[in-house]
């Protein structure tokens, strides 16, 4: 019998603070990123701030609710500081590991299943640093966060895999001559054969290994699809609120979503299952004409059609379960709040 494919939501914001998400806890700092917030408040605010945040942003109340709406999982992004002072120097951050063992527990009373993803705040340090050959002490660090969150993790039933970057961006040609800013394939290439062999080592065969197509979903074709490799699989992050289409109706918003399928398409020729770890409501800017109401109408016809467009995937996450602001096209609390609960499992 065919696995039953795990439809849930991410859980943006929480531990790896994402401004879009909690715009409060930047409010009159003048900054962006966790890094900056440090910076400006100083150790003792920040802290303050932070413990606060992630003791209350989510509970286990969010978990039951999770369930309860008919989710079968959570996408939970960490920092590359997550263990503290038991990983990698984490400087002035402040890890959070507990919270992340109240998660797994959470999720276990709930049925939930959890996708493991290291990630970093966004700013000074992104993720193209992190994974710079250039900076062979902050790569080797990564790859020790992976192997002790695998190892941690490993007998947790609810494990559902570990993704070994959130959201990198791979360098492309641009034109004959230009290459645009990003990772390089190759270093990109072996931190993924590393990551693999990292987890492998930690946490066996059955733990899934996901890849973050690094915005290039065309260009894996047989990377990591030998037997040598076990229970990998590619992630498509699906967004298309900057592309300039006119979605002001039915007809573009089903333009966005062939733009979906075509990107799934090429993904699942690379040979690995193809999974969809973050996609949204959110449609491009409308015009002044369309009423508020409208747009949300809109939206919720674009959902749909993409959640049937996902439908022969094996997982696929909604960016994401709760935003402060209650922001339409990105907080499934709203967004996909008229949906039946058989259409979410």
């Amino acid at each position: 019998m065919a696995r039953q494919a795990l439809h849930g939501v991410n859980l943006a914001g929480w531990l790896n603070l994402e401004q879009w998400v909690t715009p409060e806890l930047f409010a009159g700092t003048g900054t962006l990123d966790e890094q900056g917030l440090i910076m400006t408040l100083g150790d003792d605010l920040y802290r303050e701030l932070i413990n606060e945040h992630r003791n209350t942003f989510i509970t286990q109340t969010d978990f039951k609710l999770i369930a309860r709406r008919g989710f079968s999982a959570v996408r939970l992004v960490v920092p590359w500081y997550v263990l503290g002072h038991g990983g990698p120097d984490p400087g002035r951050n402040v890890g959070c590991i507990e919270r992340v063992d109240a998660a797994f527990e959470w999720a276990q009373a709930c049925n939930l299943k959890v996708l493991l993803v290291l990630g970093i705040s966004p700013g000074a340090h992104g993720e193209e640093d992190l994974l710079s050959a250039a900076d062979r002490t902050r790569r080797s660090a990564m790859l020790s966060v992976v192997s002790a969150l695998a190892q941690r993790y490993a007998h947790q039933s609810t494990l559902f895999g570990i993704e070994v970057a959130n959201e990198p961006i791979a360098q492309h040609r641009k034109g004959f001559f230009g290459i645009t800013e990003g990772v390089p394939m190759h270093t990109l290439r072996n931190y993924y054969r590393d990551a693999y062999e990292a987890v492998r080592e930690a946490a066996g065969l059955d733990c899934r290994v996901v890849l973050p197509d690094a915005n290039l979903p065309g260009a894996w074709r047989g990377f990591m699809a030998t037997r040598r490799y076990e229970n990998v699989w590619l992630d498509c992050h699906l967004y298309h609120y900057d592309a300039t289409v006119d979605a002001t109706g039915p007809a573009g918003a089903a333009t966005l979503v062939s733009r979906s399928r075509n990107t799934l398409a090429r993904a699942e020729k690379n040979g690995l299952p193809v999974m969809v770890g973050a996609w949204s409501a959110a449609l491009p800017f409308a015009d002044s004409l369309m009423t508020p109401e409208g747009r949300i109408a809109l939206e919720r016809v674009y959902c749909a059609e993409q959640i049937a467009a996902f439908d022969a995937l094996p997982a696929w996450f909604f960016q994401t379960w709760k935003t402060s602001g209650h922001l339409s096209g990105w907080d499934s609390r709203i967004a996909l709040s008229s949906f039946e609960r058989s259409m979410l499992r």
